[in-house]
């Protein structure tokens, strides 16, 4: 039998394109959208290393952060813009993953490194001068690979100068 006379190949052909639709009522609901990637290099004393960074640009993007996420993998990252260059301050509340925070000005060159941060902490962690952006990757990452303070960042967030 050809499945379009079907009437149970029929039925389920609606039920499947009801389903779909209903999945994608339910997402526009929540708010969800597809985020924003990009790559990220940073010139090492041993070389360059090159992420894969989910970009956070809108307060809300940079207010969750990663929060409520168990795991990031090596060579991925989330970069925060906080444009113009500004004093930061982030936590780890509701952040299940230990992260280092790369603090980078608006030159790209490295501020400071806060290594191995405390999970669902509320503790203060501030860039220590003014960054234009944070990058958030596993913990150990900086160690792993060398990342140190005046270490340069190539990315479209920061200009060179």
């Amino acid at each position: 039998m050809i499945p379009d006379r079907n009437p149970a190949w029929r039925a389920a052909r609606v039920w499947l394109a009801v389903a779909v639709l209903a999945a994608f009522a339910a997402l526009a609901g929540t708010g969800v959208k597809a985020a924003s990637f990009s790559t990220l290099e940073i010139a090492t004393k041993s070389g360059v290393q090159i992420f894969a960074v989910e970009m956070a640009t809108t307060e809300d993007e940079k207010q969750k952060g990663l929060m409520y996420r168990r795991e990031l993998a090596d060579g991925k990252g989330m970069l925060f813009d906080f444009s113009p260059e500004q004093q930061i301050s982030m936590w780890m509340k509701n952040t299940y993953i230990s992260l280092d925070m790369i603090f980078i000005r608006a030159d790209g060159r490295i501020l400071r490194i806060a290594e191995n941060t405390e999970p669902e902490s509320t503790k203060i962690i501030s860039s220590g001068g003014l960054a234009r952006g944070v990058l958030e990757v596993p913990a150990g990452t900086a160690q792993k690979y060398g990342i140190a303070p005046g270490d340069r960042v190539s990315h479209p967030l920061f200009s060179k100068r």
